[in-house]
């Protein structure tokens, strides 16, 4: 259906705004279609897109088993492909799975109550700035052990870093998000040069101790660097989308002041509208999904935002279910590569959603906001809202 394929423009601004009803129409005319722009066959059914991502050894994360290359500050848990991947990824969901996540999070709750306190009958602010850009940073930062880096300075670095993910889309801005990752390499070499504070990082540095491999160290110190990275903008795409569905459904704040809705809802709002909405693989051989054709060398993008509203997925897949389980969406990815900085993602979620059902004040929306112009994430600019007694 040529209508509905050349409609899907990712960058469109009404897309921006709301991209369900053409990934639906996606989904039932044209579930597997060539993109031109994105120079690949995209996917919109939950099953094809799981398929490709359980299935590595057809589709590559790794564009150096197409004969590709990969610059060195690029070489991480998010880029390799097991087996190569498994022993870095092993080592950082190890010492996550050590770190006290109940304390990341209380600490992330008072963090936004405080945020609260002072932004309570100020008038409208922007959710963005004011709320999860620091809240994200601070949580992150705590979860490493590190100290956090400056809001502004970091948001602008994370910014030109989020943006190069759209490189096929538009290669100028694949070199400024060269420069930036640099950048944040910098400053993750700083911290493994500190003394470490308790934290993750702290259990990672034995692997880029004197004796460890240099190529290990290097891999090391890049994921690194993307988990603080891939956390923060990940974390603060996740808290403009959910506060917006919260604004747009009354009732669904307060109904999560219930513990068991809280981590059912929470797991909710990302699959609703998550913040990653696609990735990007190379089959490495021919192969067939949907009945078409792929053969080796071309790249294959499952739309995560079209793969978790799939009716044949999820049941009322187009509407906000607090209580749904189980749900194994695609918010975060799936797999070797899903996003490393999930978990304290949805740890910054459930403190929010916490502090605010903790305040007197009541959240309002006050005005529209500004989507950001990005087609892997899926991301607020600007989210205006007000906190009224």
């Amino acid at each position: 259906m040529p209508s509905v394929t050349n409609r899907y423009d990712p960058l469109d601004a009404e897309i921006l705004r709301d991209p369900y009803p053409v990934l639906a129409e996606l989904r039932e005319h044209a579930p597997v279609f060539w993109h031109a722009g994105m120079d690949s066959w995209v996917l919109t059914r939950y099953a094809d897109s799981v398929r490709v991502l359980r299935d590595h050894e057809t589709f590559a994360r790794d564009p150096r088993r197409n004969g590709g290359t990969v610059p060195e500050p690029s070489l991480s848990v998010q880029t390799l492909d097991p087996p190569q991947q498994s022993p870095v990824r092993s080592l950082f969901m190890t010492a996550l799975r050590a770190q006290d996540m109940a304390g990341v999070e209380d600490r992330a709750r008072l963090l936004v109550g405080e945020r609260l306190d002072q932004l309570a009958d100020g008038g409208p602010f922007d959710v963005v700035a004011e709320i999860a850009v620091p809240l994200s940073v601070a949580v992150v930062a705590d979860l490493l052990g590190v100290k956090p880096p400056p809001y502004e300075e970091f948001a602008a670095v994370s910014d030109v870093i989020m943006r190069s993910m759209d490189g096929g889309l538009n290669p100028a801005l694949v070199e400024p998000g060269r420069v930036a990752r640099q950048q944040l390499s910098d400053l993750v070499d700083s911290w493994f040069e500190a003394s470490a504070r308790p934290g993750l990082l702290a259990r990672v540095q034995q692997a880029t101790a004197p004796g460890a491999k240099p190529l290990t160290r290097l891999y090391v110190k890049n994921t690194a660097r993307v988990m603080f990275q891939g956390g923060y903008s990940t974390m603060v795409a996740a808290i403009g989308n959910a506060v917006h569905t919260l604004l747009a459904h009354p009732g669904a704040l307060g109904q999560m002041r219930d513990r068991a809705l809280l981590a059912t809802g929470v797991d909710e709002l990302v699959r609703f509208d998550g913040p990653v909405q696609g990735t990007t693989r190379t089959a490495v051989r021919y192969c067939r999904i949907g009945g078409v054709d792929i053969v080796q060398g071309q790249k294959v993008v499952p739309l995560f935002a079209a793969a978790n509203r799939d009716p044949a997925a999820f049941n009322r897949a187009d509407q906000l279910v607090l209580d749904r389980t189980p749900n194994r969406h695609l918010g975060y990815g799936w797999g070797p590569h899903s996003c490393i900085g999930s978990t304290v993602a949805q740890a910054g979620l459930r403190a929010l959603v916490t502090a605010f059902n903790g305040h007197p004040a009541r959240l309002v929306a006050a005005g529209e906001g500004l989507r950001r112009r990005t087609a892997t994430m899926r991301a607020f600019d600007t989210l205006p809202a007000a906190l009224l007694s």
